[in-house]
């Protein structure tokens, strides 16, 4: 077999990141010989994330325009063209046969280079509501792979192609016992579980709400497994218990998952694949701050199949107790959660992509 090279771009958040990182496991297993190389942000958590999965990954000087007035605003257009010349190098060194974006900062530039250079490309969108990123590269892009249907209303429709998401085969294919997972984390039984996820970055608001209601936890005899983020740990490791555990990160999401019996998570497109292979009743928190508020959308489309259900943040005081006492107290309810959300499951996400990228390469890329 012919030896590929594949570059991926995708990061800034682990949304992005672990996509990307699945795509390539599953590249490295169907092209025994091939090379890879990532394409990340400098300074964000992809330039760590990815070598700790053996990968060897570039930097580029890119970041997006914030939303207040900042005057790091104004080294945006440099870094945009810093980034274009830099991608323009990487890809005429590396000479990859295949170019894949997942999204974040750095896969526009990446990508929108590697269309220019005609080589074959592909994105892959999270999210139920398209990033700007994806819809400027979709563009000029050959096939775009998405997790939700009716996306032609962002995409031409015959570049898409229905996979879902690509989820990480320690999530996708579990190991862990809910035993081992137990005495992973130390947690002491009868009692249930309660793990909370403010994604890989972490959620001040979800961080204050739960650090206020810990009493109301723990007079239910509630485990907490609690992932804070790293920018918040110091301020919240003095709640760590024997009924607490926290984390600035958690590496082992398949213990954590396996341990949980119920879960508070943000609605990025990510983690919500991998809560429907998990099938553990969820309460979605969508973050308000994010472009077209697209993690409420995301957490909708579950809702709607009475998959799950939503507190939005300005409503926590005032619905989130209900909501969770009858969680917990209600199993028809509980247990139709799960079962529900497992029937919108994708596991096998990561395979449809690269049997696409496959095809592509067996046919000289001729759609």
């Amino acid at each position: 077999m012919k030896s590929y090279r594949f570059l991926i771009s995708g990061g800034g958040t682990g949304g992005h990141i672990y996509p990307a990182i699945s795509i390539a496991d599953e590249l490295s297993k169907n092209f025994n010989s091939s090379e890879i190389l990532f394409v990340g942000s400098n300074n964000r958590m992809e330039m760590k994330k990815v070598p700790d999965r053996g990968y060897n990954i570039k930097g580029l000087w890119i970041s997006g325009i914030k939303r207040k007035l900042h005057f790091s605003n104004l080294l945006v257009p440099i870094k945009i063209i810093h980034s274009l010349v830099k991608s323009y190098l990487i890809i005429k060194k590396f000479k990859p046969d295949f170019v894949i974006g997942t999204g974040g900062f750095a896969s526009g530039p990446i990508v929108y280079i590697a269309s220019k250079l005609k080589l074959p490309t592909l994105i892959q969108e999270q999210n139920s509501y398209a990033g700007v990123t994806n819809k400027i590269l979709s563009k000029s892009v050959e096939l775009i792979c998405v997790a939700y249907e009716n996306m032609n209303k962002f995409f031409p429709s015959d570049k898409i192609f229905y996979s879902g998401n690509p989820v990480r085969k320690e999530i996708a294919e579990p190991k862990a016992s809910k035993k081992e997972s137990d005495d992973f984390f130390n947690i002491t039984r009868p009692g249930k579980v309660l793990l909370i996820l403010g994604g890989s970055l972490g959620a001040k608001t979800i961080n204050e709400f739960i650090s206020k209601n810990l009493i109301f936890f723990r007079e239910k005899d509630i485990d907490i497994i609690w992932q804070c983020g790293k920018l918040y740990y110091d301020s919240y490791k003095k709640y760590l218990s024997k009924k607490v555990k926290i984390f600035p990160f958690i590496k082992d999401m398949s213990k954590a998952y396996a341990a949980a019996d119920y879960i508070i998570s943000r609605s990025g497109a990510s983690v919500i694949s991998e809560l429907c292979i998990v099938a553990k009743p969820v309460i979605f928190i969508p973050s308000p701050n994010l472009a077209e508020d697209h993690q409420t959308k995301n957490a909708l489309t579950i809702v709607k199949n009475n998959a799950a259900v939503m507190v939005k943040e300005k409503e926590l005081n005032k619905l989130f107790f209900s909501v969770f006492n009858k969680i917990i107290n209600d199993k028809n309810f509980s247990d139709e959660l799960s079962r529900s959300i497992k029937l919108l499951a994708k596991p096998d996400a990561t395979f449809k992509i690269v049997e696409q990228i496959k095809i592509r390469l067996q046919n000289g890329n001729k759609l």
